[in-house]
This record gives structure tokens, C-alpha cells and sequence, in this order.
């Protein structure tokens, strides 16, 4: 996982920030019986979804890697083949 940078960019970092801030402002307003203040935390946590988006844009996000597989291969695709084609079988 070296090479992976999963989440590691200005993009990412930003949007997680707004999002645990926003989530936060909104569980305190919603334990005071605030919902005006609920909304409100709520909204910052959209502007954090948006502020994510607008930034990945900018190029501050992850570059996607083309040509990889989006799902590995299979496990049967890996096994060895018998004569006929057809993965071999073991008893057990």
C-alpha cells in the first residue's frame, strides 16, 4: 500500500474536515434541541461534499490511474487448466 495515495490529497483532507465539523455543530445543536443549528451544521457538511468536488476539479484531487482493472481477477481464471479446458478438480 506504499505506492497507494488513497485520500491523500488537498481535495480529500478538505472535504473530510467540513464534513466532521459540519457533524459535529449538528449532534451539539441536535443534543440543545436547536434545529435551526442542526440545519446548519448540515448545510456544512453539503458545502464540504461541494467543496470537494470543486477542488478535484481544480486538480487538486487524486489523478485517475487508466488501464488498471476496476475489479481483480477471479480466483478460477488463476487456477490451472486441465486437458480438456476445464479447471482441475481435487477430491477431498
Amino acid at each position: 500500500m506504499a505506492g497507494n495515495s488513497h485520500g491523500n490529497t488537498p481535495a480529500a483532507w478538505t472535504g473530510v474536515v467540513l464534513a466532521l465539523i459540519g457533524f459535529s455543530a449538528a449532534g451539539v445543536f441536535m443534543v440543545m434541541a436547536q434545529p435551526l443549528g442542526v440545519v446548519a451544521g448540515l448545510v456544512v457538511v453539503a458545502l464540504g461534499g461541494v467543496a470537494t468536488l470543486v477542488m478535484n476539479s481544480m486538480g487538486l484531487g487524486s489523478e485517475k490511474q487508466l488501464g488498471t482493472p476496476a475489479i481483480p481477477p477471479s480466483r478460477a481464471a488463476s487456477e490451472p487448466e486441465g486437458a480438456d479446458g476445464e479447471a482441475e478438480k481435487t477430491s477431498v
